[in-house]
């Protein structure tokens, strides 16, 4: 929903744009690499509802291979509730619903896809154990791995960096990982450094208007990449 200013406890206020959209931190990478060309799968659990229905039918629109994609009647299809003020500041409540419900059983099922593919994309909005375990999979058959720690965990289990190739993660999920707030390159800099001393091979640091920080064990000289300027209509 579109309004004016966010709302206060207990207040109602009149909005001027509401609408339904598709996302998910996994999907919208996995739209993005088949608009890019690359020929993509996804491994997800949605439900048995109207939701669901309609982002089996998007993702096949987006020419990407929804063989794993489950469809469950025990839980909702995951959703957020998203508030976008004039200013563009937010506030989100996000339900994972069916994506809670994926497990080691579709694991198994997908593990052809898995073990076959070029690069294994995961995030954290199925159960953590579960992205290990897929990451895990991947590494044994050789394929590359990208670990996106969103949404942050503190507690993160120390085997996601060692079985990650490439760890990418934004200045929040920087700071939640390693204490350390990120508010300029130097800092990004230093969160890389922590990242790789905890096993893995390289590490983005996205860093929003400024572009992001590459560092790897290979090329110890960070590489900093800044972005093209655009102009932001909604961060969400």
């Amino acid at each position: 929903s579109l309004t004016t200013r966010l709302p206060r406890a207990g207040e109602t206020i009149l909005g001027h744009k509401f609408f339904i959209g598709f996302g998910g931190k996994g999907a919208n990478q996995c739209v993005q690499s088949a608009r890019l060309g690359a020929k993509t799968s996804l491994i997800c659990k949605v439900g048995k509802d109207s939701f669901g229905h309609d982002y089996v039918e998007n993702l096949k629109k987006n020419g990407i291979s929804t063989a794993f994609v489950g469809q469950t009647a025990d839980a909702a299809t995951g959703a957020a509730s998203i508030i976008v003020d004039s200013e563009g500041q937010n506030v989100i409540v996000i339900v994972p619903g069916a994506n809670l419900l994926l497990n080691s059983e579709d694991l198994r099922r997908a593990s052809d896809v898995i073990c076959e593919a070029k690069v294994l994309v995961c995030q954290l909005e199925i159960t953590p154990a579960v992205s290990l375990e897929a990451l895990k999979m991947a590494r044994a058959s050789g394929v590359k791995t990208l670990f996106n720690p969103a949404p942050a965990l503190a507690d993160l289990d120390p085997q996601f960096y060692t079985h990650s190739d490439i760890f990418c993660c934004n200045e929040t999920e920087a700071e939640i990982l390693t204490g350390i707030p990120v508010g300029n390159l130097e800092d990004a800099e230093k969160v890389g450094r922590m990242l790789l001393a905890r096993g893995c091979k390289l590490v983005i640091v996205t860093l929003g208007a400024e572009g992001c920080m590459m560092i790897s064990a290979e090329e110890p000289i960070p590489k900093h990449v800044p972005a093209g300027k655009v102009r932001a209509v909604d961060t969400t």
